[in-house]
Protein backbone atom coordinates (compact mmCIF):
# COMPACT_ATOMS: atom_id res chain seq x y z
CA UNK A 1 0.00 0.00 0.00
CA UNK A 2 1.22 3.51 -0.77
CA UNK A 3 2.74 4.94 2.42
CA UNK A 4 1.16 8.33 1.62
CA UNK A 5 -2.28 6.84 1.81
CA UNK A 6 -3.26 7.73 5.36
CA UNK A 7 -6.30 6.86 7.44
CA UNK A 8 -7.55 10.39 6.71
CA UNK A 9 -7.31 9.64 2.97
CA UNK A 10 -9.24 6.44 3.53
CA UNK A 11 -12.08 8.15 5.35
CA UNK A 12 -12.14 11.11 2.97
CA UNK A 13 -11.65 9.51 -0.45
CA UNK A 14 -12.77 5.91 -0.12
CA UNK A 15 -15.92 6.33 1.90
CA UNK A 16 -17.54 3.28 0.38
CA UNK A 17 -14.65 1.25 1.73
CA UNK A 18 -14.90 -1.53 -0.84
CA UNK A 19 -11.57 -1.10 -2.61
CA UNK A 20 -9.36 -1.28 0.45
CA UNK A 21 -11.43 -4.06 1.93
CA UNK A 22 -10.79 -6.03 -1.23
CA UNK A 23 -7.07 -5.34 -1.01
CA UNK A 24 -6.78 -6.49 2.56
CA UNK A 25 -8.99 -9.52 1.96
CA UNK A 26 -10.39 -9.06 5.44
CA UNK A 27 -14.12 -8.60 6.02
CA UNK A 28 -14.55 -7.76 2.34
CA UNK A 29 -17.97 -9.21 1.72
CA UNK A 30 -19.16 -8.82 5.31
CA UNK A 31 -18.59 -5.05 5.13
CA UNK A 32 -20.27 -4.89 1.75
CA UNK A 33 -23.30 -6.85 2.91
CA UNK A 34 -23.69 -4.76 6.06
CA UNK A 35 -23.69 -1.52 4.06
CA UNK A 36 -26.12 -2.75 1.40
CA UNK A 37 -28.51 -4.75 3.53
CA UNK A 38 -29.16 -2.05 6.09
CA UNK A 39 -31.65 -0.73 3.54
CA UNK A 40 -32.58 -3.91 1.67
CA UNK A 41 -32.53 -6.90 4.00
CA UNK A 42 -35.49 -7.11 6.32
CA UNK A 43 -35.79 -10.75 7.36
CA UNK A 44 -33.83 -13.92 7.91
CA UNK A 45 -32.84 -15.59 4.62
CA UNK A 46 -34.10 -19.06 3.76
CA UNK A 47 -31.57 -19.52 0.96
CA UNK A 48 -27.89 -18.60 0.83
CA UNK A 49 -27.30 -19.43 -2.84
CA UNK A 50 -29.14 -19.78 -6.15
CA UNK A 51 -28.44 -22.28 -8.93
CA UNK A 52 -30.20 -21.20 -12.13
CA UNK A 53 -30.60 -24.04 -14.66
CA UNK A 54 -31.48 -21.97 -17.70
CA UNK A 55 -33.23 -23.88 -20.49
CA UNK A 56 -32.45 -21.49 -23.33
CA UNK A 57 -34.84 -21.71 -26.27
CA UNK A 58 -38.10 -22.50 -24.51
CA UNK A 59 -39.18 -25.92 -23.21
CA UNK A 60 -42.66 -27.16 -24.10
CA UNK A 61 -44.63 -27.18 -20.85
CA UNK A 62 -47.36 -29.42 -22.27
CA UNK A 63 -44.65 -32.01 -22.94
CA UNK A 64 -43.01 -31.77 -19.53
CA UNK A 65 -44.78 -30.49 -16.40
CA UNK A 66 -48.30 -29.44 -17.47
CA UNK A 67 -50.40 -32.42 -18.65
CA UNK A 68 -53.36 -31.53 -20.89
CA UNK A 69 -55.63 -34.49 -21.73
CA UNK A 70 -57.83 -32.18 -23.81
CA UNK A 71 -55.10 -32.05 -26.43
CA UNK A 72 -55.77 -35.73 -27.18
CA UNK A 73 -59.45 -35.01 -27.75
CA UNK A 74 -58.71 -32.28 -30.29
CA UNK A 75 -55.63 -33.89 -31.85
CA UNK A 76 -55.29 -33.09 -35.53
CA UNK A 77 -57.99 -30.41 -35.46
CA UNK A 78 -57.58 -26.64 -35.82
CA UNK A 79 -57.36 -24.79 -32.48
CA UNK A 80 -60.91 -24.11 -31.24
CA UNK A 81 -59.77 -20.78 -29.79
CA UNK A 82 -58.39 -17.52 -31.09
CA UNK A 83 -54.62 -17.58 -31.41
CA UNK A 84 -52.33 -14.61 -30.99
CA UNK A 85 -49.46 -13.87 -33.34
CA UNK A 86 -46.59 -16.28 -33.02
CA UNK A 87 -42.99 -15.89 -34.05
CA UNK A 88 -43.59 -17.46 -37.47
CA UNK A 89 -47.42 -17.43 -37.77
CA UNK A 90 -47.40 -20.94 -39.20
CA UNK A 91 -50.10 -22.33 -36.94
CA UNK A 92 -50.99 -25.96 -37.46
CA UNK A 93 -53.41 -28.31 -35.77
CA UNK A 94 -53.61 -29.26 -32.11
CA UNK A 95 -50.63 -31.43 -31.19
CA UNK A 96 -50.87 -33.66 -28.09
CA UNK A 97 -47.87 -34.31 -25.92
CA UNK A 98 -45.28 -36.65 -27.37
CA UNK A 99 -44.72 -38.13 -23.91
CA UNK A 100 -47.04 -39.69 -21.38
CA UNK A 101 -47.42 -38.33 -17.85
CA UNK A 102 -47.28 -40.22 -14.57
CA UNK A 103 -47.68 -39.17 -10.95
CA UNK A 104 -44.54 -39.39 -8.82
CA UNK A 105 -43.55 -39.34 -5.18
CA UNK A 106 -45.73 -39.01 -2.15
CA UNK A 107 -47.10 -35.79 -3.61
CA UNK A 108 -48.25 -37.43 -6.83
CA UNK A 109 -46.72 -34.62 -8.88
CA UNK A 110 -47.28 -35.21 -12.63
CA UNK A 111 -44.10 -35.33 -14.71
CA UNK A 112 -43.83 -36.50 -18.30
CA UNK A 113 -41.66 -39.36 -19.51
CA UNK A 114 -39.40 -36.71 -21.04
CA UNK A 115 -37.81 -36.27 -17.60
CA UNK A 116 -37.68 -39.65 -15.80
CA UNK A 117 -34.80 -38.61 -13.55
CA UNK A 118 -36.32 -35.30 -12.50
CA UNK A 119 -39.47 -37.30 -11.78
CA UNK A 120 -37.48 -39.19 -9.13
CA UNK A 121 -37.13 -35.93 -7.14
CA UNK A 122 -40.74 -34.85 -7.71
CA UNK A 123 -41.33 -34.28 -4.00
CA UNK A 124 -38.65 -31.56 -4.04
CA UNK A 125 -40.12 -29.68 -7.02
CA UNK A 126 -42.43 -26.69 -6.81
CA UNK A 127 -43.84 -26.33 -10.32
CA UNK A 128 -45.24 -22.94 -11.29
CA UNK A 129 -47.59 -23.70 -14.20
CA UNK A 130 -48.84 -20.15 -14.74
CA UNK A 131 -45.64 -18.28 -15.57
CA UNK A 132 -45.95 -15.59 -18.24
CA UNK A 133 -43.54 -13.36 -20.14
CA UNK A 134 -43.95 -10.23 -22.22
CA UNK A 135 -41.84 -11.19 -25.21
CA UNK A 136 -41.83 -14.05 -27.70
CA UNK A 137 -38.49 -13.36 -29.37
CA UNK A 138 -35.40 -15.07 -27.95
CA UNK A 139 -33.08 -12.13 -27.28
CA UNK A 140 -35.78 -9.96 -25.74
CA UNK A 141 -37.14 -12.94 -23.81
CA UNK A 142 -33.70 -13.82 -22.48
CA UNK A 143 -32.97 -10.28 -21.37
CA UNK A 144 -36.39 -10.02 -19.77
CA UNK A 145 -35.97 -13.29 -17.87
CA UNK A 146 -32.48 -12.36 -16.69
CA UNK A 147 -32.85 -8.64 -15.97
CA UNK A 148 -36.54 -7.70 -15.89
CA UNK A 149 -36.00 -5.52 -18.99
CA UNK A 150 -36.05 -6.57 -22.67
CA UNK A 151 -32.78 -4.99 -23.78
CA UNK A 152 -29.11 -4.71 -22.93
CA UNK A 153 -27.77 -2.42 -20.22
CA UNK A 154 -29.58 -3.63 -17.11
CA UNK A 155 -28.08 -5.81 -14.37
CA UNK A 156 -28.75 -9.52 -14.38
CA UNK A 157 -30.49 -11.14 -11.43
CA UNK A 158 -27.15 -12.66 -10.50
CA UNK A 159 -25.54 -9.23 -10.47
CA UNK A 160 -28.32 -7.85 -8.26
CA UNK A 161 -27.83 -10.77 -5.88
CA UNK A 162 -24.09 -10.15 -5.73
CA UNK A 163 -24.65 -6.43 -5.21
CA UNK A 164 -27.16 -7.00 -2.43
CA UNK A 165 -25.48 -9.85 -0.60
CA UNK A 166 -21.90 -10.17 -1.83
CA UNK A 167 -20.21 -13.54 -1.73
CA UNK A 168 -19.36 -15.68 1.26
CA UNK A 169 -16.19 -16.78 -0.52
CA UNK A 170 -13.01 -14.74 -0.24
CA UNK A 171 -11.55 -16.39 -3.36
CA UNK A 172 -14.48 -16.59 -5.77
CA UNK A 173 -16.89 -13.96 -7.11
CA UNK A 174 -20.52 -13.72 -6.07
CA UNK A 175 -21.89 -14.51 -9.54
CA UNK A 176 -20.60 -17.31 -11.78
CA UNK A 177 -21.85 -18.59 -15.16
CA UNK A 178 -20.75 -22.11 -16.06
CA UNK A 179 -20.26 -23.29 -19.62
CA UNK A 180 -18.91 -26.51 -21.10
CA UNK A 181 -18.64 -28.26 -24.44
CA UNK A 182 -20.54 -26.34 -27.13
CA UNK A 183 -22.45 -24.21 -24.61
CA UNK A 184 -22.52 -20.51 -25.30
CA UNK A 185 -24.45 -17.47 -24.11
CA UNK A 186 -28.13 -17.49 -25.14
CA UNK A 187 -29.34 -15.03 -27.76
CA UNK A 188 -28.50 -11.61 -26.37
CA UNK A 189 -24.91 -12.59 -25.60
CA UNK A 190 -22.84 -12.03 -22.49
CA UNK A 191 -24.82 -8.87 -21.75
CA UNK A 192 -27.37 -11.24 -20.21
CA UNK A 193 -24.87 -11.80 -17.40
CA UNK A 194 -23.75 -8.20 -17.10
CA UNK A 195 -23.66 -5.78 -14.20
CA UNK A 196 -25.36 -2.99 -16.18
CA UNK A 197 -25.00 0.17 -14.14
CA UNK A 198 -23.98 -1.66 -10.94
CA UNK A 199 -20.27 -1.63 -9.99
CA UNK A 200 -18.29 -3.90 -12.30
CA UNK A 201 -17.34 -6.49 -9.68
CA UNK A 202 -20.94 -7.75 -9.79
CA UNK A 203 -20.90 -8.96 -13.40
CA UNK A 204 -20.68 -12.71 -13.93
CA UNK A 205 -17.40 -14.55 -14.14
CA UNK A 206 -17.69 -17.18 -16.87
CA UNK A 207 -16.00 -20.48 -16.04
CA UNK A 208 -15.50 -23.12 -18.75
CA UNK A 209 -16.13 -26.21 -16.67
CA UNK A 210 -14.28 -28.70 -18.89
CA UNK A 211 -11.50 -26.51 -20.27
CA UNK A 212 -7.81 -26.82 -19.44
CA UNK A 213 -7.97 -23.08 -18.73
CA UNK A 214 -11.43 -22.57 -17.13
CA UNK A 215 -11.00 -18.78 -17.04
CA UNK A 216 -8.99 -16.98 -19.69
CA UNK A 217 -5.48 -16.18 -18.46
CA UNK A 218 -6.15 -17.88 -15.12
CA UNK A 219 -2.69 -19.44 -15.27
CA UNK A 220 -0.06 -16.89 -14.17
CA UNK A 221 2.41 -15.89 -16.86
CA UNK A 222 4.97 -14.78 -14.27
CA UNK A 223 6.11 -15.81 -10.81
CA UNK A 224 3.75 -14.93 -7.96
CA UNK A 225 6.10 -12.45 -6.27
CA UNK A 226 6.57 -10.43 -9.46
CA UNK A 227 2.85 -10.48 -10.17
CA UNK A 228 2.11 -9.32 -6.62
CA UNK A 229 4.57 -6.43 -7.04
CA UNK A 230 2.86 -5.46 -10.27
CA UNK A 231 -0.57 -5.50 -8.61
CA UNK A 232 0.73 -3.44 -5.69
CA UNK A 233 2.09 -0.88 -8.13
CA UNK A 234 -1.22 -0.71 -10.03
CA UNK A 235 -3.10 -0.46 -6.75
CA UNK A 236 -0.93 2.43 -5.62
CA UNK A 237 -1.56 4.26 -8.88
CA UNK A 238 -5.28 3.62 -8.62
CA UNK A 239 -5.41 4.82 -5.04
CA UNK A 240 -3.58 8.03 -5.93
CA UNK A 241 -6.05 8.55 -8.77
CA UNK A 242 -8.93 7.79 -6.43
CA UNK A 243 -7.57 10.30 -3.95
CA UNK A 244 -7.65 12.99 -6.61
CA UNK A 245 -11.00 11.91 -8.02
CA UNK A 246 -12.86 11.25 -4.78
CA UNK A 247 -15.13 8.29 -4.11
CA UNK A 248 -15.74 6.47 -7.40
CA UNK A 249 -17.42 3.09 -7.63
CA UNK A 250 -15.88 2.23 -11.00
CA UNK A 251 -12.29 2.75 -9.82
CA UNK A 252 -13.02 0.80 -6.65
CA UNK A 253 -14.61 -1.97 -8.74
CA UNK A 254 -11.44 -2.18 -10.83
CA UNK A 255 -9.36 -2.56 -7.68
CA UNK A 256 -11.66 -5.30 -6.42
CA UNK A 257 -11.52 -7.12 -9.75
CA UNK A 258 -7.69 -7.06 -9.79
CA UNK A 259 -7.59 -8.58 -6.34
CA UNK A 260 -10.31 -11.14 -7.03
CA UNK A 261 -8.50 -12.25 -10.18
CA UNK A 262 -5.33 -12.71 -8.10
CA UNK A 263 -7.12 -14.96 -5.64
CA UNK A 264 -9.01 -16.87 -8.35
CA UNK A 265 -5.72 -18.09 -9.81
CA UNK A 266 -5.56 -20.66 -7.02
CA UNK A 267 -9.27 -21.09 -6.31
CA UNK A 268 -10.55 -21.83 -9.84
CA UNK A 269 -8.17 -24.70 -10.72
CA UNK A 270 -8.95 -26.27 -7.33
CA UNK A 271 -12.68 -25.82 -7.94
CA UNK A 272 -12.55 -27.49 -11.36
CA UNK A 273 -10.38 -30.40 -10.22
CA UNK A 274 -13.01 -33.05 -9.47
CA UNK A 275 -10.60 -35.96 -8.99
CA UNK A 276 -11.41 -35.94 -5.30
CA UNK A 277 -15.09 -36.62 -5.94
CA UNK A 278 -16.16 -40.21 -5.39
CA UNK A 279 -16.83 -42.49 -8.34
CA UNK A 280 -20.38 -42.95 -7.06
CA UNK A 281 -20.95 -39.19 -7.18
CA UNK A 282 -19.54 -38.91 -10.69
CA UNK A 283 -21.71 -41.78 -11.86
CA UNK A 284 -24.82 -40.28 -10.27
CA UNK A 285 -24.30 -37.06 -12.25
CA UNK A 286 -23.67 -38.98 -15.48
CA UNK A 287 -19.99 -38.18 -15.87
CA UNK A 288 -19.26 -41.79 -16.80
CA UNK A 289 -21.66 -41.99 -19.75
CA UNK A 290 -20.95 -42.05 -23.50
CA UNK A 291 -23.14 -39.03 -24.35
CA UNK A 292 -20.72 -36.10 -24.56
CA UNK A 293 -23.34 -33.36 -24.11
CA UNK A 294 -24.62 -35.03 -20.94
CA UNK A 295 -21.16 -35.46 -19.45
CA UNK A 296 -20.40 -31.82 -20.25
CA UNK A 297 -23.61 -30.62 -18.59
CA UNK A 298 -23.04 -33.03 -15.70
CA UNK A 299 -19.71 -31.35 -14.99
CA UNK A 300 -21.49 -28.00 -14.78
CA UNK A 301 -23.98 -29.41 -12.28
CA UNK A 302 -21.24 -30.89 -10.15
CA UNK A 303 -19.26 -27.64 -10.20
CA UNK A 304 -22.43 -25.75 -9.26
CA UNK A 305 -22.61 -27.79 -6.07
CA UNK A 306 -18.92 -27.15 -5.40
CA UNK A 307 -19.44 -23.42 -5.96
CA UNK A 308 -22.29 -23.07 -3.48
CA UNK A 309 -20.27 -25.13 -1.00
CA UNK A 310 -17.63 -22.41 -1.29
CA UNK A 311 -20.09 -19.58 -0.68
CA UNK A 312 -20.86 -18.34 -4.20
CA UNK A 313 -24.26 -16.64 -4.21
CA UNK A 314 -25.54 -17.12 -7.76
CA UNK A 315 -24.58 -19.80 -10.29
CA UNK A 316 -26.07 -20.13 -13.77
CA UNK A 317 -25.73 -23.24 -15.94
CA UNK A 318 -25.69 -23.28 -19.75
CA UNK A 319 -27.24 -25.85 -22.09
CA UNK A 320 -25.28 -27.26 -25.03
CA UNK A 321 -26.34 -27.13 -28.68
CA UNK A 322 -27.90 -30.20 -30.32
CA UNK A 323 -28.72 -28.67 -33.74
CA UNK A 324 -32.04 -30.49 -34.09
CA UNK A 325 -35.35 -28.99 -35.14
CA UNK A 326 -34.07 -25.42 -35.33
CA UNK A 327 -32.34 -25.30 -31.94
CA UNK A 328 -28.91 -23.74 -32.31
CA UNK A 329 -26.08 -23.11 -29.87
CA UNK A 330 -27.71 -20.04 -28.35
CA UNK A 331 -31.21 -21.55 -28.02
CA UNK A 332 -30.97 -25.36 -28.07
CA UNK A 333 -34.53 -26.01 -26.77
CA UNK A 334 -35.99 -24.12 -29.75
CA UNK A 335 -37.65 -26.86 -31.78
CA UNK A 336 -39.79 -25.33 -34.52
CA UNK A 337 -39.66 -28.73 -36.17
CA UNK A 338 -38.83 -32.27 -35.08
CA UNK A 339 -39.82 -31.40 -31.51
CA UNK A 340 -39.94 -34.98 -30.29
CA UNK A 341 -36.39 -35.66 -31.45
CA UNK A 342 -35.00 -32.28 -30.38
CA UNK A 343 -36.61 -32.16 -26.94
CA UNK A 344 -35.65 -35.79 -26.44
CA UNK A 345 -31.98 -35.05 -27.09
CA UNK A 346 -32.02 -31.99 -24.84
CA UNK A 347 -33.70 -33.90 -22.02
CA UNK A 348 -31.09 -36.63 -22.36
CA UNK A 349 -28.49 -33.92 -21.79
CA UNK A 350 -29.91 -32.28 -18.66
CA UNK A 351 -32.30 -34.71 -16.96
CA UNK A 352 -29.88 -36.96 -15.07
CA UNK A 353 -27.40 -34.22 -14.06
CA UNK A 354 -30.08 -31.88 -12.67
CA UNK A 355 -31.77 -34.68 -10.72
CA UNK A 356 -28.37 -35.69 -9.36
CA UNK A 357 -27.65 -32.10 -8.36
CA UNK A 358 -30.82 -31.99 -6.25
CA UNK A 359 -30.07 -35.37 -4.65
CA UNK A 360 -26.46 -34.40 -3.98
CA UNK A 361 -27.40 -31.06 -2.41
CA UNK A 362 -29.96 -32.80 -0.21
CA UNK A 363 -27.58 -35.54 0.92
CA UNK A 364 -25.02 -32.91 1.97
CA UNK A 365 -27.54 -30.77 3.83
CA UNK A 366 -27.29 -27.98 1.24
CA UNK A 367 -30.69 -28.12 -0.44
CA UNK A 368 -32.44 -26.21 2.34
CA UNK A 369 -30.04 -23.30 1.80
CA UNK A 370 -29.77 -23.56 -2.00
CA UNK A 371 -32.59 -22.49 -4.30
CA UNK A 372 -32.51 -24.38 -7.61
CA UNK A 373 -34.46 -22.73 -10.45
CA UNK A 374 -35.35 -24.43 -13.75
CA UNK A 375 -36.73 -22.09 -16.41
CA UNK A 376 -36.53 -20.88 -19.98
CA UNK A 377 -37.60 -17.60 -21.55
CA UNK A 378 -41.08 -18.86 -22.56
CA UNK A 379 -42.99 -22.05 -23.34
CA UNK A 380 -44.33 -23.48 -26.59
CA UNK A 381 -47.69 -23.60 -28.30
CA UNK A 382 -50.16 -26.50 -27.86
CA UNK A 383 -50.76 -26.41 -31.60
CA UNK A 384 -48.16 -27.47 -34.11
CA UNK A 385 -45.89 -25.29 -36.14
CA UNK A 386 -45.81 -27.01 -39.49
CA UNK A 387 -46.19 -30.73 -38.96
CA UNK A 388 -44.06 -31.58 -35.91
CA UNK A 389 -42.75 -28.44 -34.20
CA UNK A 390 -44.10 -25.89 -31.73
CA UNK A 391 -43.76 -22.11 -31.85
CA UNK A 392 -42.94 -19.74 -28.97
CA UNK A 393 -45.58 -19.19 -26.30
CA UNK A 394 -45.11 -16.51 -23.62
CA UNK A 395 -48.75 -16.55 -22.49
CA UNK A 396 -48.49 -19.48 -20.10
CA UNK A 397 -45.68 -21.91 -19.35
CA UNK A 398 -44.00 -23.85 -16.55
CA UNK A 399 -40.93 -23.34 -14.44
CA UNK A 400 -39.94 -25.04 -11.21
CA UNK A 401 -37.99 -24.31 -8.08
CA UNK A 402 -36.57 -26.65 -5.45
CA UNK A 403 -35.01 -26.24 -2.01
CA UNK A 404 -34.14 -22.86 -0.57
CA UNK A 405 -37.37 -22.31 1.37
CA UNK A 406 -40.01 -23.42 -1.16
CA UNK A 407 -42.55 -26.22 -0.70
CA UNK A 408 -41.78 -29.35 -2.67
CA UNK A 409 -44.21 -31.66 -4.42
CA UNK A 410 -46.69 -28.94 -5.36
CA UNK A 411 -47.95 -26.89 -8.28
CA UNK A 412 -48.96 -23.25 -8.38
CA UNK A 413 -51.38 -21.83 -10.94
CA UNK A 414 -52.90 -23.25 -14.08
CA UNK A 415 -53.08 -22.75 -17.80
CA UNK A 416 -56.32 -23.27 -19.71
CA UNK A 417 -57.42 -26.75 -20.76
CA UNK A 418 -55.20 -26.55 -23.86
CA UNK A 419 -52.13 -25.22 -22.05
CA UNK A 420 -52.19 -22.04 -24.12
CA UNK A 421 -52.68 -19.21 -21.61
CA UNK A 422 -52.27 -18.88 -17.84
CA UNK A 423 -55.71 -18.50 -16.26
CA UNK A 424 -55.26 -19.04 -12.51
CA UNK A 425 -52.73 -17.44 -10.14
CA UNK A 426 -50.96 -15.86 -13.09
CA UNK A 427 -47.29 -15.17 -12.37
CA UNK A 428 -44.77 -12.89 -14.04
CA UNK A 429 -41.00 -12.76 -14.32
CA UNK A 430 -41.16 -9.91 -11.81
CA UNK A 431 -42.95 -12.19 -9.36
CA UNK A 432 -40.29 -14.85 -9.86
CA UNK A 433 -37.42 -12.53 -8.94
CA UNK A 434 -39.38 -10.88 -6.12
CA UNK A 435 -39.79 -14.36 -4.65
CA UNK A 436 -36.14 -15.32 -5.18
CA UNK A 437 -34.92 -12.16 -3.46
CA UNK A 438 -37.39 -12.73 -0.63
CA UNK A 439 -36.02 -16.23 -0.11
CA UNK A 440 -32.52 -14.72 -0.03
CA UNK A 441 -33.69 -12.38 2.74
CA UNK A 442 -34.03 -9.24 0.61
CA UNK A 443 -37.05 -7.05 -0.02
CA UNK A 444 -37.14 -6.60 -3.79
CA UNK A 445 -38.68 -3.13 -3.45
CA UNK A 446 -35.76 -1.86 -1.37
CA UNK A 447 -32.83 -3.35 -3.29
CA UNK A 448 -32.31 -0.42 -5.64
CA UNK A 449 -29.57 1.55 -7.37
CA UNK A 450 -29.75 5.21 -8.34
CA UNK A 451 -29.33 5.37 -12.12
CA UNK A 452 -30.26 8.28 -14.39
CA UNK A 453 -32.08 9.97 -11.55
CA UNK A 454 -34.24 6.96 -10.73
CA UNK A 455 -33.98 4.21 -8.13
CA UNK A 456 -33.95 1.18 -10.41
CA UNK A 457 -34.56 -2.37 -9.22
CA UNK A 458 -34.63 -5.88 -10.68
CA UNK A 459 -38.43 -6.01 -10.58
CA UNK A 460 -38.87 -2.52 -12.11
CA UNK A 461 -42.09 -1.21 -10.50
CA UNK A 462 -43.77 -4.63 -10.35
CA UNK A 463 -43.54 -7.95 -8.58
CA UNK A 464 -45.21 -9.85 -5.76
CA UNK A 465 -43.81 -12.66 -3.64
CA UNK A 466 -45.42 -16.04 -4.39
CA UNK A 467 -46.39 -16.61 -0.78
CA UNK A 468 -48.28 -19.82 -1.55
CA UNK A 469 -45.03 -21.67 -2.29
CA UNK A 470 -43.08 -20.62 0.80
CA UNK A 471 -42.24 -23.47 3.14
Amino acid sequence: MNSCFTRRHLLTHASTGFGLAALSGLMQQQSHAEIITHRAKRFAPRARSVIFCYMSGGVSHVDSFDPKPTLEKYAGKPPPFATARTQFNNDGVIQPSHWGFKNYGQSGLPVSDLFPNMASVADELCVVRSMTAKFSEHAQGNFFMHTGFPFVGYPSAGAWTSYGLGTESSDLPGYVVLQSGSATAPHGGVGLFGNGFLPAQHQASIIKADSSEPVRNIQPREVAALQRQRLNFIEGMDQNFLGELGANSQVEAAIQNYEMAWRMQAAVPELCDIRGESEATKKMYGLDGPESSRTAYARQCLLARRLVERGVRFVELSCLAQNIGGGQAANPWDQHGALKKGHGKMAEQVDQPIAALIKDLKSRGLLDSTLVIWAGEFGRTPFAQGSDGRDHNPYGFSIWMAGGGVKGGMTLGETDEFGYKAVDKVQTVYDLWATVLYLMGVDHEHLTYLFSGRNVRLTDVHGHVMKEILA
